[in-house]
């Protein structure tokens, strides 16, 4: 393959809220960054002010975003979700709380055979959380 500029990142597409999720996830998450955002202009495909393309980093890791200037019958699904391990309880307990607010729980944070603390949310802008706290 030799040197290659390939390169995958988590692609999301919102419906008006791109620029209020990025605040937000940047917000809950340690070595977090708003690496770029466009926005629409007048006069453009998209609603002007929202964004066209965003690039943000949580934990370092880099994703990619847009509101979509074609309206869609789809949305975000929990068969595809983001999967974070927590370092402590008190990080796992406050991720959780915060992402199902004005979102859901899909499982509640307890204690299941294959993890101590583990608990699955989908957050306000329907984009699904899977939270487990690494083994002590």
């Amino acid at each position: 393959m030799g040197n290659s500029n390939q390169k995958i990142t988590t692609f999301l597409m919102f419906d008006g809220k791109a620029e209020e999720a990025i605040n937000f996830y940047t917000s809950l998450f340690k070595q977090s960054e708003i690496i770029s955002i466009t926005r629409y202009g007048a006069n453009e495909d998209g609603e002007e002010g929202t964004v066209k393309h965003a690039t943000f980093s949580l934990c370092g890791q880099e994703f990619m975003c847009i509101d979509s200037s074609v309206k869609h019958e789809f949305t975000f699904t929990p068969s595809i979700s983001m999967y974070v391990t927590c370092d402590t309880e008190e990080e796992i307990d406050q991720l959780f709380e915060k992402l199902t607010q004005d979102g859901g729980v899909l499982m509640p944070l307890g204690s299941y055979p294959f993890s101590e603390k583990f608990g699955w949310v989908v957050d306000k802008f329907g984009v699904s959380w899977q939270l487990n706290l690494a083994k002590s």
